[in-house]
């Protein structure tokens, strides 16, 4: 095992180490994806390929992988610089482009894993998934539920995400209302998350969701074992059913 990655002994090994360093990751979104890729490039996935066209804004500073000076600067160019100052010697590939249905096809191809960290403002998310699907390529949908970190896994032979709504609009808070009514069921109720769900809802306009840098790093850690998990054939938990973890207590 490399010395870069000599503290991951005992939790990885040397022979699965090599494997996730070979895998190709496709980051669809370098929002939380940015969270999400600095975790993985430090894990040891070295193959990375990001693909967003939106610039670094002041209001992503409290919860995604920028800094100050990136402001106005091209989020997947910004990351991928960074990524290669953490793994020089990794291969990252970056794609200053909104994905669209014509460059989809392109950009997916030759990928093993591909995280959906895309924006619902259009149907490309589920356009995404569906050309993976086809391929045969598993996709992780982590979500920032504020003191929460959500990940659910769509598999190629699975339900897709569209079992939840076929319609993109407001799809983060349908997602949030989807875990809230599940816990429910099972007894374990998320009373604070179903809380600012009803606050969101009476907010004047159409302001985006309220979320925490907490949301964000403990959604980039479910990421990142999953992507281990995957990469080392054992098993994970698909769509519908999801990973979350909080520290608040109902």
């Amino acid at each position: 095992m490399k010395e870069r990655y000599s503290r991951n002994r005992l939790y990885v090994m040397p022979k699965e180490q090599d494997i996730i360093g070979q895998r190709r990751i496709l980051l669809g979104g370098a929002g939380i994806g940015s969270i999400i890729a600095e975790c993985a490039i430090r894990f040891g996935f070295e193959r990375l390929t990001i693909v967003d066209g939106d610039v670094v804004e002041e209001s992503n500073l409290n919860r995604q992988d920028y800094c100050q000076n990136d402001i106005g600067k091209y989020k997947a160019d910004t990351l991928a610089k960074r990524l290669l100052a953490i793994n020089p010697h990794a291969e990252i590939i970056y794609h200053n482009v909104m994905i669209t249905h014509e460059n989809l096809t392109q950009l997916i191809d030759g990928h093993d894993i591909a995280i959906n960290a895309l924006d619902f403002n259009s149907d490309i998310p589920f356009a995404f998934d569906e050309e993976c699907r086809k391929r045969r390529i598993p996709i992780l949908h982590p979500y920032n539920f504020g003191w929460a970190g959500f990940l659910t896994i769509v598999s190629p032979h699975g339900d897709p995400i569209t079992s939840i709504s076929d319609d993109p609009s407001g799809f983060e808070l349908k997602m949030a209302n989807y875990v809230t009514h599940y816990c429910a069921f099972w007894q374990d109720p998320k009373s604070w998350l179903q809380n600012i769900i009803e606050q969101y809802g009476k907010e004047i306009g159409s302001m985006p969701p309220p979320q925490l840098s907490v949301g964000s790093w403990i959604a980039a850690g479910y990421c990142v074992n999953a992507m281990y998990r995957l990469s080392t054939s054992k098993e994970v938990r698909f769509f519908p059913n999801f990973y979350l973890s909080s520290s608040m207590n109902d």
